[in-house]
């Protein structure tokens, strides 16, 4: 019923793919992160935020036609029932549940068990097959609690409130979280963003997540002395160029699941790296298997062999699927 090809996994007797890499006749989308959601399929099946979020970043022509999914609506494709179930990762993303004879797999996309105020939280479906990501699938990797982490940026900012405290956080998901962890710790001043997140952080707020006073972070237009102590958010690719050197002695964070590794921190040149993940830890992927008991597992786009190893050694058939083309937009 559903197989990996070089596109994606396929589904044949539906005729449609799920996150395929490339254009495809019929694409179902868990979310809208550019590794997972691409333009030119003949036609979209994913939620109405999804759906939102991928015009926004693409454009309005990002598809021949498009289809909204309901939370828990049944849908069915040639025979093929389809269901859309929260997956907690960022806003719209869910897990696809695709049933037929009795046979149910679950794709997972991405997700997260945490919790967090802008996204609908994840919801465990029962199912023959589980089809998990593995992000961050291997021992090493416990993430701390977010709370935490963005403490240590209200700790920087007393001790250095002459400096710019610009934080890195992706696009899609991981800026709209750390804004909302920021003003969920108390913080309710001004916070500046880079221009690449003001369309998608517009739309979160029409969806009713609230993120406080932000503005714009133009300092063509203002003197770089009037950003000392202040928090700007922006993606992390931004810090590498100009545009981040012109704010007033910039301490450049970066909030990820990949700041557990220091190498990695100090190759970007981080001062303040935050632990704050958008995907499930080791602990949390075994609890989700435990949870959910599925008969088999199958683990794409991560660190796949140690759960596969995991899972054989609970006596839980799995197997690794090396899909290609899933990168960590959404770390």
């Amino acid at each position: 019923m559903l197989h990996p090809t070089p596109a994606g996994l396929f589904c044949p007797i539906g005729n449609f793919y799920v996150d395929p890499v490339r254009p495809v006749g019929h694409a179902l989308i868990t979310h809208g992160h550019s590794d997972h959601a691409r333009a030119g399929h003949g036609s979209v099946l994913a939620t109405r935020q999804t759906l939102d979020i991928m015009r926004i970043r693409y454009g309005e022509d990002f598809t021949g036609s498009e289809q909204a999914a309901g939370w828990g609506e049944e849908i069915v494709i040639d025979g093929v029932k389809v269901m859309f179930k929260p997956a907690g990762h960022v806003l719209g993303s869910a897990q696809i549940l695709i049933e037929k004879d009795g046979l149910r797999i679950v794709v997972s996309g991405d997700y997260k068990r945490g919790v967090d105020p802008t996204c609908a939280p994840f919801e465990p479906i029962p199912c023959d097959v589980f089809i998990t990501e593995a992000t961050f699938g291997l021992p090493v990797f416990h993430h701390p609690d977010p709370k935490t982490e963005i403490e240590k940026l209200f700790t920087s900012l007393e001790q250095f409130p002459e400096r710019s405290h610009l934080v890195g956080a992706y696009a899609l998901g991981k800026a709209q979280r750390v804004i909302r962890l920021i003003r969920d710790g108390g913080y309710s001043e001004p916070i500046y963003i880079h221009g690449a997140l003001a369309r998608l952080c517009d739309y979160y707020q029409s969806q009713g997540i609230e993120l406080g006073d932000i503005r714009p972070a133009t300092i063509e237009k203002s003197k770089p002395a009037e950003f000392a102590g202040a928090v700007v958010v922006g993606p992390p690719s931004a810090f590498q160029d100009r545009w981040a050197r012109r704010f007033n002695e910039p301490l450049i964070s970066f909030a990820s699941g990949w700041m557990m590794v220091r190498q990695r921190a100090k190759q970007g040149g981080v001062e303040l790296p935050l632990v704050v993940s958008d995907h499930c830890d080791w602990p949390e992927l075994l609890m989700t298997i435990e949870e959910i008991a599925p008969q088999q597992v199958w683990v794409t786009h991560g660190r796949e062999e140690a759960l596969v190893r995991w899972c054989e050694l609970k006596g839980i058939p799995a197997r690794p699927l090396h899909l290609v083309g899933y990168e960590d937009e959404g770390d």
